[in-house]
């Protein structure tokens, strides 16, 4: 018998998780380096009989290390089990309008899974064809709310600052979501915005910038009124989202920023480098401001180059052959030594 109401949904496909360790893996946007020394020693020293009692409510040791890193008040600070945690609960809590959310067609896949599990109307606005976000495309246009990526995933590119403001101040009447999970490697936060405006919703994670994928710590910055909102909804279905462990590590992380500003500097060069010699090859490379690159290659079809690749066990990104990303790979920044074995074995084709 065919059952009734159950939830037909396109789910989010995630990049894949290979475990040769011979591999280069750059296909997920991990941090090329491993956590901070600060991170190692919280995890060697964590007493683990804490862990029959349930975490933090609050989480008001993280909170109080971030707001003093971001310059915020603790009550302007929510923090979940990753970005994507913060994201979806940021839908739920500011976009129950009958109109549409704004967001650009190329960016981050889970934007339109959660507005279609939510039952969010929403509309997806072309990217120029540069790939760049027009910034006019969101002023006088009606909608619920809107987000941005910024820098955008998977493009790369970074809105300037002050193109971002104009979309805010356009749109004082719904909520501006800044995805900032790629904000270390380059471009400027939103974070100015939030002292004008109180329409404006920061999201971030210790996934790319802390090396911290796998613990699943994000966070949200915004208005005490928003952050009164979305803390509502967190608490009633998972209000003990970050446990003891992953509290724990995120706060040595914050306390270490220093050790993280000079590894991501050092991702944002290799960046750079490796954009270079890929355009010395011939490749198309979108100026990026995060720790990877999206490029279209010369001489060889997208897809052929990506299985290519991995025969060779090196893992990038490709998103299929429809839509505007067909021609592209999207590459994560690795080490220097890994990107410069990337470099050899893409030239050994054209030799």
């Amino acid at each position: 018998m065919k059952m009734k109401s159950l939830r037909q949904i396109k789910p989010y496909v995630a990049g894949a998780q290979p475990q040769d360790k011979k591999m280069i893996k750059i296909n997920t946007n991990e941090n090329a380096f491993p956590p901070s020394p600060g991170v190692l020693k919280a995890l060697a020293s964590f007493d683990g009989q804490s862990l029959r009692q349930y975490s933090s409510l609050e989480n008001n040791a993280l909170r109080n290390v971030l707001a003093e890193h971001l310059a915020v008040d603790r009550d302007q600070i929510i923090v979940g089990n990753g970005s994507d945690d913060i994201l979806a609960l940021a839908f739920l809590s500011f976009f129950n309008s009958a109109d549409p959310i704004l967001f650009p067609d190329t960016t981050y896949g889970f934007y339109k899974v959660w507005a279609d599990l939510f039952r969010i109307p929403f509309e997806e606005v072309p990217l120029s064809d540069e790939f760049e976000i027009v910034t006019t495309d969101y002023v006088n246009r009606l909608n619920g709310g809107i987000v941005i990526a910024n820098p955008n995933a998977p493009t790369g590119i970074f809105k300037d600052l002050s193109e971002v403001e104009a979309i805010v101040v356009a749109n004082q009447d719904v909520v501006v979501i800044i995805d900032e999970a790629y904000i270390a490697f380059g471009g400027e936060s939103a974070l100015p915005l939030l002292e004008q405006y109180d329409n404006v919703f920061i999201t971030r994670t210790f996934s790319k910038d802390a090396a911290l994928a796998g613990l699943r710590v994000g966070y949200g910055i915004g208005s005490p009124k928003l952050i009164s909102v979305i803390n509502a909804v967190k608490n009633s279905y998972n209000p003990y989202s970050v446990d003891l462990i992953a509290e724990a590590l995120a706060t040595a992380a914050v306390e270490d920023h220093l050790y993280y500003e000079r590894i991501n500097a050092e991702i944002s060069e290799t960046r750079d480098w490796f954009s270079a010699e890929l355009g010395a090859l011939g490749f198309e490379v979108l100026p990026s401001a995060t720790n990877f690159v999206l490029t279209k290659p010369a001489g060889i079809a997208a897809e052929n180059l990506f299985e290519f690749l991995q025969s060779k066990l090196i893992y990038v990104r490709y998103f299929g052959d429809t839509g505007r990303l067909s021609d592209y790979l999207r590459v994560s920044i690795g080490t220097q030594d890994e990107m410069a074995s990337v470099i050899q074995v893409i030239g050994d084709l054209f030799v």
